[in-house]
């Protein structure tokens, strides 16, 4: 069979399944062409009209729709920024907007915090980013930080991100130019609906507390110690801006994207806890 047939056959049966996708892909075709591709160990510009075994990824097409379980779980591979990153179910399968938007911060940090880190994508991509940046990675999770350590390896960054276990700020010192962090921030009623495709992702990566701010305003609260006078922290937290602002009413928020905002250290000057809101 040629490649491209296969990639349409199987195309067409995810797409009869019904599944969900959001796990580096959006749309059944795009799916199907990462698990053929890759299923096959092939580029993804590999030629299209070359003769393939279909035989060699049918295990895979029938785990992702009987299991509903990600292909990036099934491959052990994620792609992030032209990246590819090793994953298995110890970590969320990365997908962070902030991956693309280290060229639009116009900072030249020397000492980087990535704050949850999980499969370490963000704190190499920083490294990446910012060449002369040394990088901190931490996590609660030992387990996510075993797997992070060998994506540092497979990118040779061990000289330059070191890998720390702490419940985000709790045992971190010293200041950085710039912070990020991708938290959990699903919403408990969110995180009852999640699609199964989503459930074999460790729940502590995902669950935000009841409004899904609940580590976010404790990245808030720590943030300001943890910054150089000029430095910045970046903070995804999905479809949460609305309930962010109403409950951080004295914060003037920039936003990168509708996810992502950015703030000055002196944003956050004189910050207060948290504004209760009604349904807190």
């Amino acid at each position: 069979m040629k490649l491209r047939e296969l990639i349409r056959e199987t195309a067409q049966r995810l797409s009869r399944a019904k599944l969900h996708y959001g796990h580096g892909t959006d749309n059944a075709r795009d799916e199907a062409a990462f698990l053929v591709l890759r299923g096959l160990q092939l580029p993804f510009d590999a030629n299209l009209d070359q003769e393939v075994d279909a035989a060699r990824i049918a295990a895979l097409v029938e785990r992702r729709i009987r299991e509903r379980l990600p292909t990036a779980y099934l491959l052990k591979e994620a792609w992030l920024d032209g990246l590819a990153f090793h994953v298995d179910r110890r970590v969320i399968i990365p997908r962070s907007h902030i991956a693309f938007l280290f060229s639009t911060l116009n900072a030249k940090p020397r000492r980087v915090l990535d704050l949850c880190t999980g499969s370490g994508c963000l704190a190499i991509l920083a490294a990446r980013a910012f060449p002369d940046a040394r990088v901190d990675a931490s996590d609660t999770s030992a387990a996510a930080l075993a797997l992070a350590a060998r994506n540092v390896a497979r990118h040779r960054m061990q000289k330059r991100v070191r890998l720390l276990r702490s419940d985000l700020f709790a045992k971190i010192d010293g200041q950085y130019d710039l912070i990020v962090s991708n938290p959990p921030y699903v919403a408990a009623s969110a995180m009852r609906k999640l699609p199964p495709e989503y459930r074999h992702e460790p729940s502590l990566a995902l669950a935000g507390g009841r409004d899904g701010l609940e580590l976010v305003a404790r990245v808030l609260a720590g943030a300001r110690e943890r910054l150089t006078s000029s430095g910045l922290l970046v903070c995804e937290i999905g479809e949460n801006r609305k309930a962010l602002e109403r409950r951080f009413p004295a914060i003037e928020f920039a936003w990168l994207r509708p996810e992502v905002f950015v703030l000055a250290k002196t944003a956050l000057a004189g910050q207060s806890a948290p504004r209760r809101v009604r349904g807190d």
